[in-house]
C-alpha cells in the first residue's frame, strides 16, 4: 500500500502539529495548513526529520476558496487525499450572556465553519476515490457542557452534530468519519483561551493529556476508523453520566467550570 496522504488544518501547533508528526514517522506524506507561515515552515523540516514528505498551505479555515484551494493544491502535489483531519479551534470562556455576539461569531467561523469547510473540500475527493476518512477533531465538551464553557461547547456540538449525519450519509460506503473528543491538553490553546477571553481565569482544568496522546489516538483510527475517539479513556463515563443522570453530571462538572476574572 503506497503512503496515506494526510491533510490537516490548524497544523502549525498543538495537537495538529503532533499528529503531523505522528503520522509522517508512519511515512504518511502530510499537507498541513494553518495561517502562520514562519510555524508552517518548522513542522515541514520537522514532519521531513521524522521521515515523512509535507506540504505547506497558508490558508484560513473560515474561507470556503482557501479549503478548497488547501485540497486541490495537495491533490495536485500527492495525486490523492486519504485522510482530512479538520483540527483548527480556539476557545474563549466566560458565561453565556458574557461572551459578545463578536466572540459568539468568530468561534462560529473558526471551529464550526472552519470544519465544514475542510470536509466539503474534501469529500469531492473522497467520492471520485470511493475511499477517504474525515476526522474531526471536537473536545469531550462537545459531548457534555461545562460551566462557563457555554460558546465553545455550542460550537463543538455543533461539530458532532454534523460529524454524525455525515457519518450515517456515508453508511456502507468507504468513506469513513471520525470524532475525536480529547479532554484539555497540555498546549498553547489554554494559552489563546486565555487571551481571546481577556484575563485571567480562575478555576481547575480537570484532567488533563498530552498532545501526543492525542496524536497517537488519531494514528490508530486512521489504521482503524472508529466513529468516536476518547484519547483519555475515562471521559466516556462522563459521557455515559450524562446520560443516565444529566442532574448529577450538573454537579460533578461544577469542579471544571474556570470563571474569567473581572475587576
Amino acid at each position: 500500500m503506497s503512503p496515506r496522504v494526510i491533510a490537516i488544518t490548524g497544523a502549525s501547533a498543538g495537537i495538529g502539529r503532533a499528529t503531523a508528526l505522528r503520522v509522517a514517522r508512519d511515512g504518511a506524506s502530510v499537507a498541513i495548513c494553518a495561517r502562520r507561515s514562519d510555524r508552517l515552515d518548522a513542522a515541514a523540516s520537522e514532519i521531513a526529520k521524522a521521515g515523512g514528505q509535507a506540504l505547506t498551505v497558508v490558508a484560513d479555515v473560515t474561507s470556503q476558496d482557501a479549503m478548497n484551494a488547501f485540497v486541490a493544491k495537495t491533490v495536485e502535489r500527492f495525486g490523492r487525499l486519504d485522510v482530512m483531519m479538520c483540527n483548527a479551534g480556539f476557545g474563549i470562556y466566560g458565561a453565556i450572556d458574557d461572551i459578545t455576539p463578536d466572540q459568539m461569531q468568530k468561534l462560529m467561523d473558526i471551529n464550526y465553519f472552519g470544519t465544514y469547510y475542510a470536509a466539503r473540500a474534501a469529500l469531492p475527493v473522497f467520492r471520485r476515490q470511493h475511499s477517504g476518512h474525515v476526522i474531526v477533531v471536537s473536545s469531550i465538551a462537545g459531548k457534555r457542557g461545562v460551566p462557563y464553557m457555554g460558546a465553545y461547547s455550542a460550537t463543538k456540538f455543533a461539530q458532532i452534530g454534523m460529524a454524525e449525519c455525515l457519518r450515517s450519509e456515508l453508511h456502507g460506503s468507504n468513506i469513513h468519519v471520525s470524532v475525536v473528543c480529547p479532554v484539555s491538553t497540555a498546549s498553547e490553546f489554554t494559552d489563546v483561551m486565555t487571551r481571546e477571553t481577556g484575563g485571567e481565569v480562575s478555576g481547575s482544568l480537570g484532567p488533563r493529556q498530552s498532545v501526543e496522546e492525542v496524536a497517537d489516538a488519531v494514528a490508530r483510527a486512521i489504521e482503524h476508523p472508529v466513529p468516536e475517539v476518547h484519547p483519555y479513556f475515562k471521559s466516556r463515563g462522563l459521557v455515559l453520566l450524562n446520560a443516565i443522570a444529566p442532574g448529577l453530571c450538573d454537579k460533578l462538572v461544577q469542579r471544571f467550570g474556570r470563571k474569567p476574572v473581572r475587576d
